[in-house]
């Protein structure tokens, strides 16, 4: 039985960082395993996406060299794509997943904070019962101490004379009229509307 023997695939730029190829070998073992092989090696290139700039550079140069050298093959073209779609909607789930842990532990946070300032304000309530004119606790392992300020009150806003009111306006583009307005063909100096196709991996 003659042993299958490997085609090597022309050499891809190769980026800075961490080793990874997106070339198809061609060899029957390979092909059996490529998917995977290609969606490892995008998701090596992605890692590189948040380092310096050339490194970034480098690595999306290598990925859209990989996926243009396949132009006269759909077939390895398609795999390509495949596997980056793979790796973007592993990222993106990976996003949503620390968004959602990342608002339960704000969520804790919040919980802690608000049961610890409960806490504090019981506790500095029961200790200037105790003694009105403190202004300092000391324990064995810790203490209390006060500052005096002062801050304004205002109880009623509309009863205080212009004088003592500051006026401040703010503006911003209507972005609704604006686009209306471009839509119905009219110019608008320091605006113009650009038309965008947006796309998604489903």
């Amino acid at each position: 039985m003659s042993v299958p023997t490997t085609l090597a695939a022309p050499s891809l730029p190769q980026a800075a960082g961490p080793s990874c190829t997106l070339q198809r070998t061609g060899s029957l073992w390979q092909l059996g395993i490529e998917a995977q092989e290609l969606t490892t090696a995008i998701a090596q290139l992605a890692e590189q996406l948040e380092a310096g700039d050339d490194t970034r550079a480098s690595a999306l140069a290598e990925l859209e060299a990989a996926l243009l050298a396949e132009e006269g093959n759909k077939a390895a073209l398609a795999a390509k794509a495949d596997a980056t779609c793979w790796v973007i909607e592993h990222l993106r789930g990976q996003a949503a997943y620390r968004q959602q842990q990342a608002k339960r532990l704000t969520d804790l946070a919040r919980s802690d904070a608000g049961r610890a300032n409960a806490l504090e304000e019981s506790l500095i309530f029961v200790l200037t019962q105790l003694q009105p004119a403190a202004t300092r606790f000391s324990f064995p392992n810790h203490e209390l101490s006060s500052r005096k300020s002062s801050a304004v009150v205002i109880d009623d806003e509309q009863a205080l004379d212009s004088a003592w009111l500051t006026v401040t306006t703010t503006s911003k583009p209507d972005k609704t009229a604006i686009k209306e307005a471009l839509k119905a063909g009219r110019l608008i100096t320091g605006a113009q509307l650009l038309s965008r196709r947006s796309w998604r991996i489903h």
